[in-house]
């Protein structure tokens, strides 16, 4: 009869946790997996079923908490006009024309994009930076 060692079953369950997020694409359960390799790291180190389980809950909870501080803090802070997160912030852009709507339409990474001019800046066409993302609308103020 085949049996199946404590390490080999948490390393399946990672895996698997790693392919539900490919198909998913929700982050957390990759925090998840990282649990489940712990669990089979304690496996392998020869812990019993209840530290492996202790290390799995331990390692991958400690991670979704550490990854959700991070992102609520990020949105706290206005993570998407970071430079050192997103790198459109800086760039430059040429505003040919303004819609009556405050709109313009802009070339920008070889895709056609919606700015909206930043609060407080006056939709004027020529050269502007663009100082925040919103979805998909460069947020530009005049460069």
């Amino acid at each position: 009869m085949f049996t199946l060692a404590d390490s080999t079953l948490w390393w399946v369950l990672a895996g698997l946790a790693v392919a539900a997020e490919l198909f998913v694409g929700m982050f957390y359960l990759l925090m998840l997996a990282i649990g489940l390799a712990a669990g089979a790291i304690a496996a392998h180190l020869g812990l019993d079923r209840v530290g492996q389980l202790v290390a799995a809950a331990v390692v991958g909870s400690g991670f979704v908490i550490g990854c959700y501080l991070v992102r609520r803090r990020l949105a706290r802070t206005g993570g998407q006009a970071n430079r050192n997160i997103n790198l459109d912030i800086g760039e430059r852009v040429m505003i040919d024309a303004w819609w009556p709507d405050g709109t313009a339409l802009v070339r920008y990474r070889g895709a056609q994009w919606t700015a909206v001019p930043a609060p407080g800046s006056t939709p004027t066409p020529g050269l502007h930076r663009v100082a925040n993302l919103d979805g998909n609308h460069l947020i530009v103020e005049k460069a």
